[in-house]
């Protein structure tokens, strides 16, 4: 679990003063304090220093969700050569988060990304402790107050996995199709039931079977779970890992349909490779760099529970490339569904949606917002398996 540092020009000689910023962190008990309110833009929480961190859960090239980070923060490097990135994989969602980032601190980090959803107690525990750092947590919220110098953002993530299912369901010729998934939160929970209601709205045949593995990246159990949905009569395959081959690659070598997730990995499966859902770290990194070196983060946009998706036309997590099996009349009822739920009053969840016991939880004629839809905590009518109790 090494630090290592990467495209570093020249470092910044400017440095930070902590006194307005540690002032900033008693002072302010929401997230509404304005830059102009810190005084010099070097004082703010995230100025004067002269390295970025990032840590992540697993390792760079898992064909999934760290493999797309790293991609993201190798997009912050080019963007801003005069400052060094640092980067750690494999580091625990514990106190080795912790110590992880206090040591890039010590190497010149005021901007960290913890960017696994366990990460958030670490970061909030740096960022409480570091005033002048910024730290910004990627996947989870905060309850209540934001402190001054955090925030978490994400992707709507269930809007390309909903365009995903369409294919799977336009696909599928056993009408079963299968989940591999890691934990039941919410934006698991999220993605299974916008897949399912993807693939119902063009087949009402369809149904998705889900297996949990309780990992996020254990390929023992991944290629378990690909068999035993395979054993099951399955012919599309999707997953919410962090590692993505070991399921790819048992699905492909089975002659059965892929859908991605995270990262594009079609080399893996160049015959039955679907389409999928990836993330596109490389903007939104870059803007919100740009937010706190400009000393410009406390109160903005960034400094709180940020989330952005198709309705605002810079969604990170964008939809894959479709494979040699999509014909062109999946493609367009693809593209219909993506401006629908693009609208003001679209959305993969629009009402009604009905749960597996029948009860309506979005009732007809409503649009949820993205808050209540990150505290599903149900599968929808069409999903085959149980919510693992806690």
């Amino acid at each position: 679990m090494s630090i290592r540092r990467l495209s570093r020009r020249s470092v910044l000689a400017a440095t930070a003063a902590s006194t307005l910023a540690a002032v900033l962190l008693a002072g302010c008990a929401t997230n509404t304090t304005t830059a102009a309110s810190t005084g010099d833009a070097a004082e703010a929480p995230g100025t004067g220093g002269t390295a970025i961190g990032f840590i992540f859960v697993g390792p760079k090239d898992d064909y999934g969700y760290n493999q797309a980070a790293y991609a993201g923060s190798q997009a912050v490097a080019a963007a801003y050569p005069d400052l060094e990135v640092l980067t750690a994989e494999n580091v625990p969602e514990d106190d080795n988060a912790t110590r992880v980032m206090e040591s890039m601190i010590r190497k010149g980090a005021k901007i960290i990304f913890a960017t696994s959803y366990g990460h958030k107690d670490p970061a909030l525990k740096v960022a409480a402790a570091n005033p002048d750092v910024v730290v910004l947590q990627q996947g989870n919220l905060v309850d209540g107050d934001v402190p001054p110098n955090f925030g978490t953002y994400f992707g709507t993530v269930y809007e390309p996995v909903y365009l995903a299912g369409i294919v799977a369901g336009k696909t599928t010729k056993t009408n079963k199709l299968g989940y591999v998934y890691a934990f039941p939160i919410s934006q698991t929970l999220d993605n299974i039931n916008a897949f399912q209601l993807g693939a119902a709205s063009v087949n009402p045949d369809a149904k998705t079977y889900v297996v949990n593995t309780s990992s996020w990246c254990d390929p023992a159990k991944q290629a378990e779970a690909t068999s035993s949905l395979l054993s099951q009569g399955v012919d599309v395959i999707s997953q919410h890992q962090d590692c993505t081959a070991t399921i790819i690659r048992t699905t492909e070598a089975a002659g059965a349909y892929t859908v991605g997730y995270h990262a594009d990995a079609s080399e893996l499966a160049p015959t039955g490779w679907l389409t999928g859902s990836e993330w596109d770290w490389g903007p939104l990194y870059t803007k919100m760099v740009r937010t706190v070196l400009d000393g410009e983060f406390t109160g903005s946009e960034y400094n709180a529970n940020f989330r952005v998706g198709l309705k605002t036309g810079d969604n990170p997590f964008v939809q894959s490339a479709y494979g040699p099996a999509v014909d062109e009349e999946t493609k367009d009822l693809v593209e219909q569904a993506k401006a629908k739920i693009s609208a003001e009053d679209g959305s993969p969840f629009a009402g009604p949606v009905v749960d597996q016991a029948g009860t309506v939880r979005v009732p007809a004629d409503t649009i949820p917002d993205y808050q209540t839809i990150e505290s599903i905590d149900y599968f929808v009518d069409g999903v085959v398996g149980q919510i693992p109790s806690s």
